[in-house]
């Protein structure tokens, strides 16, 4: 496959993912049910609680909380794990990993790597003679790796029982403007348009192609059509604000807040509350 191919691969894949979210949202499921503003403020404590607790035992239990959420909202656990911990592993551990080891970390040697003959000072660190694992490093390894799997696993359950535009307008809680949200909804959606259109252009030029091309010849004919995409970008955009002037839009941007809150939302909004409550006393 040429590289263009492949990009083109790449945006089917986005387009795909974007379809299963909307999928996901649909599913009679624990979260579904509840109002997206509701979700967005346990999604930031979420968030708060996480980088703000400093035990183990705080994030292995907000752990185990947001499996059960995920499990009884329905989601695909495997595809739903697989994400989370793909991110976690290497935004966490991986990154952390260094860190482990005394070179870094000072502290209780629990497994040696290797030994030198004599400690070597360079610069402001020094490497002791004895280089291994110490107990102070795999507990921040271990914290780091557990806060990045619970906070990317917090914001795809929102994001997967949610509607994109419903979290948008449940945005509203935080006081950003409704114009902000608007640019962001319509981004949105145009981002999936023009990736469509390039699409349709690469499909339709390589119909009128016989044989195999080579990339250097594929990359000539791209930046050729580069002018012309931001051309017809720039074209969509006037015409989607024109069609929204011919609809009454004069400026002012005023997003619908959605149904009240129910006897659920309540419900659910105070048994939340109390086990982040219990999480943050651990």
């Amino acid at each position: 496959m040429t590289f263009i191919d492949k990009s083109i691969s790449t945006i089917a894949q986005i387009v795909k993912t974007n379809y299963v979210q909307w999928e996901t949202a649909e599913k009679n499921g624990l979260f579904q049910k509840l109002d997206p503003r509701l979700k967005t403020l346990f999604l930031l404590f979420c968030v708060v609680l996480i980088s703000a607790k400093k035990g183990l035992d705080a994030e292995l239990v907000m752990s185990g909380f947001l499996f059960v959420l995920v499990m009884f909202s329905r989601l695909n656990l495997i595809r739903a794990y697989k994400r989370i911990l793909f991110f976690g592993f290497f935004f966490g551990f991986l990154i952390a990993l260094p860190a482990a080891f005394n070179v870094i970390t000072p502290g209780e040697v629990i497994f040696r790597i290797a030994t030198i003959s004599q400690p070597h000072h360079f610069w402001i660190y020094t490497i002791p003679a004895e280089i291994g694992l110490t107990a102070e490093g795999c507990y921040g390894v271990a914290m780091l790796s557990l806060r990045v799997v619970n906070s990317v696993s917090i914001v795809l359950l929102v994001l997967d029982t949610t509607h994109f535009f419903d979290f948008i307008r449940s945005l509203r809680i935080l006081r950003i403007p409704d114009s902000f949200l608007m640019i962001l909804m319509l981004t949105y959606k145009y981002a999936f348009i023009l990736s469509r259109t390039i699409e349709d252009m690469y499909l339709a030029m390589k119909s009128r192609l016989v044989g195999s091309i080579r990339s250097s010849e594929i990359r000539e004919i791209v930046s050729g059509r580069i002018f012309y995409v931001f051309k017809l970008s720039r074209m969509r955009y006037e015409e989607t604000y024109k069609a929204m002037q011919a609809r009454g839009f004069t400026g002012e941007v005023s997003l619908h807040t959605g149904r009240g809150f129910t006897g659920l939302d309540t419900a659910a909004g105070i048994i939340l509350a109390g086990v982040l409550i219990i999480i943050s006393i651990l």
